[in-house]
């Protein structure tokens, strides 16, 4: 706080000392880093004043009390200084915390082509959207479902991150509607010790604010047209809402 009031009646806290106090990062730099708005030519020991920053109102927030920029903004301005392993720890600990908005970190990015970082993030983040490996026939054939019917498309088998500090490969995840979906297969979920493991993980999802659906594998030969409309509804009741 004393660095942001230090600097300029309206600055933000930003880039790695933003990213430090949301969580995303440690942060035993020498020095904190503060964003304001226009040119600035203030100098002050042990702080780093990026001036001439672009500053959207959605770009600032507080946490903890004290202004910073947004999360999405602060991911941004990290990318722009740090290696692709940092910012990608960086990604994964704001799904752990629960913090990662990925159409807010779209709109960051939509508003800020050619800045330096967009790219990287960019780049980054294409890895979320775009995994698609199944690992089965029955996950390959409720993927070609889900295209076929033009749902929003999920991830598939990517690492989600918990609070509880693990994770888990959901067979489909909408990230945004907090819906997994498994495909459940005989041979590896039929055993005792399968459907045990099956319901705690589901419970560990619940906690994390997922909702998990399960289809039995013949379920998407047998009846395709059900299961579309389930997964249609599923995806409409949005649990953020």
């Amino acid at each position: 706080m004393a660095a942001v009031l230090a600097a300029d009646p309206q600055a933000l806290l930003s880039h790695r000392s933003a990213a430090a106090l949301w969580g995303l990062v440690d942060d035993r730099g020498r020095t904190v880093h503060v964003s304001v708005r226009g040119v600035t030519c203030r100098r002050r020991p042990k702080l780093t004043i990026h001036g001439g920053t672009m500053l959207r109102p959605d770009d600032a927030t507080a946490c903890d009390g004290i202004p910073c920029t947004s999360l999405s903004r602060t991911l941004l301005d990290l990318a722009a200084t740090v290696d692709r392993r940092t910012l990608e720890r960086a990604v994964d600990r704001a799904e752990g915390l629960r913090l990662f908005d990925l159409r807010a970190i779209d709109d960051v990015i939509a508003h800020n082509v050619g800045r330096r970082g967009n790219g990287a993030l960019a780049s980054l983040l294409a890895g979320y959207r775009e995994s698609t490996e199944t690992r089965s026939e029955a996950e390959e054939r409720l993927l070609a479902l889900v295209r076929a019917a033009r749902l929003p498309p999920p991830r598939v088998n990517a690492w989600l991150a918990l609070p509880d500090g693990g994770g888990c490969r959901p067979d489909f995840l909408w990230r945004h509607a907090r819906l997994v979906v498994e495909v459940d297969g005989r041979e590896y979920h039929a055993t005792r010790r399968g459907f045990q493991r099956d319901r705690r993980r589901d419970r560990r999802l619940a906690l994390a604010g997922f909702e998990t659906r399960r289809y039995a594998a013949g379920e998407l030969t047998r009846e395709p047209e059900r299961v579309v409309a389930e997964l249609r509804a599923f995806l409409a009741n949005d649990r953020r809402r």
